[in-house]
């Protein structure tokens, strides 16, 4: 069998008594793109962050490209982009600007940064605005520009979490295309937390619901589909997880008093 880019082995997550994910395991093929998907406070963003090494698990591995990420969190690190749901870009800097901080920080050869960089930034459609101050940026461009930055580096894993919230459908649309071309171009693994069901749908080839810390659902939209007897996949997802509206700022508040509590001990 072929090396999983991405392994999760009975990963689990706690902050004080509050268990936020329960012991969940799934494998991503390298090029795939694998959809994570859950209602608010579900566990999608404490796997990420563990998937990222941002977090420590209580228990269970990651494997990143076959690295285990406890043991060899830098390698990881060099091995993945992030783009975050929260904007992280330098508003007082160019375009450009951002990007060659980026390639230093990474150690991007200084032969390639550029070539790189006007690639991509042709391709996501900035090329022209590159000398501009980002601040000026429309929610799209700034949207555009962190996934450039994000693949700059020529990761094997590309992680999106809520890239296009807040996006409108035009510059959702342009964006996913945009994204698919680099993972076909260069075999970019991409795993991506998203709430727009249809773009699930549309880019995704295979998907994981996950809901109160634990995998309940893993397949391709038709199988998802079939399991459920729906007709789509929001469809699918709502009778999987149900209809009740989840509170997600009260269950990460809530987390966090566990984990000071958990921290004082």
């Amino acid at each position: 069998m072929m090396t999983a880019m991405i392994e999760a082995t009975d990963l689990a997550r706690s902050f004080g008594d509050i268990e936020a994910v329960r012991g969940i395991s799934f494998r991503v093929e390298p090029g795939e793109v694998f959809a994570f998907l859950g209602p608010n406070g579900a566990g999608k963003t404490t796997t990420m962050k563990m998937l990222t090494t941002l977090l420590r698990p209580t228990r269970g591995q990651i494997r990143i490209d076959g690295l285990d990420v406890e043991k060899h969190p830098q390698e990881v690190r060099r091995r993945f982009g992030i783009v975050f749901q929260d904007p992280s870009l330098d508003v007082m800097l160019t375009a450009m600007e951002n990007l060659e901080l980026h390639a230093a920080l990474y150690r991007v050869p200084r032969a390639v940064r550029r070539t790189r960089i006007e690639q991509l930034l042709r391709q996501f459609d900035l090329w022209e605005k590159r000398d501009q101050v980002t601040q000026g940026f429309s929610g799209g461009m700034k949207r555009r520009l962190e996934i450039v930055r994000g693949f700059l580096h020529t990761p094997r894993v590309l992680f999106l979490d809520e890239p296009t919230l807040g996006l409108d459908p035009q510059s959702r649309h342009q964006l996913w295309n945009q994204v698919r071309a680099v993972n076909q171009a260069e075999g970019v693994t991409v795993f991506l937390t998203t709430h727009y069901m249809d773009e699930a749908e549309r880019v995704a080839q295979r998907i994981a619901i996950v809901d109160h810390g634990r995998i309940v659902a893993l397949g391709t939209l038709a199988e998802l589909k079939e399991q459920t007897g729906a007709d789509s996949l929001e469809s699918a997802f709502l009778k999987i997880t149900g209809t009740a509206v989840r509170d997600e700022a009260a269950g990460s508040a809530e987390q966090m008093r566990q984990y000071m509590k958990a921290w004082r001990r």
